[in-house]
């Protein structure tokens, strides 16, 4: 298998596992979810899992803002798209001290920094495992 398959692969399963992990999460927590965190969850964990490989020299601390900023930024362009433009009210955080339109807060962005340091180890580990089923560090059949 050529080295591009196994990327497809590889990253087709980060975005499945950030989609199904970021539903649960709000399964857990809110008692319910929305197709749109679906997408919203795999493509936030993609952005996490390149940024991860790309900065892996870099401290867990700094990994963990960058993808608070990250999730933060997303939410924010999510919630304004599906939220405020057409009016799919799946979150409002309008009650919530700082919040910005209602739809990202400073405490929400505090979780997802814990949740971006969780995502780093995370990362590190999905990224042996799958080097060792795909080779990804292999550019050869």
């Amino acid at each position: 298998m050529s080295l591009y398959k196994r990327r497809i692969i590889e990253y087709t399963i980060i975005f499945c596992i950030g989609s199904i992990m970021y539903c649960l999460i709000e399964i857990i927590f809110r008692r319910h979810t929305h197709w749109t965190m679906f997408l919203t969850g795999g493509a936030v964990f993609s952005m996490l899992y390149f940024i991860n490989l790309s900065l892996r020299t870099r401290s867990f601390v700094l990994r963990g803002l960058i993808g608070c900023l990250v999730i933060t930024t997303a939410e924010f362009v999510v919630g304004v798209v599906a939220n405020l433009i057409f009016k799919l009210n799946v979150w409002d955080y309008s009650s919530m001290p700082g919040n910005i339109l209602g739809q990202v807060c400073p405490r929400f962005s505090f979780c997802w920094f814990l949740l971006s340091i969780f995502a780093v180890y995370l990362c590190i580990f999905l990224y042996w495992q799958l080097n060792k089923k795909l080779k990804l560090n292999q550019d050869f059949e």
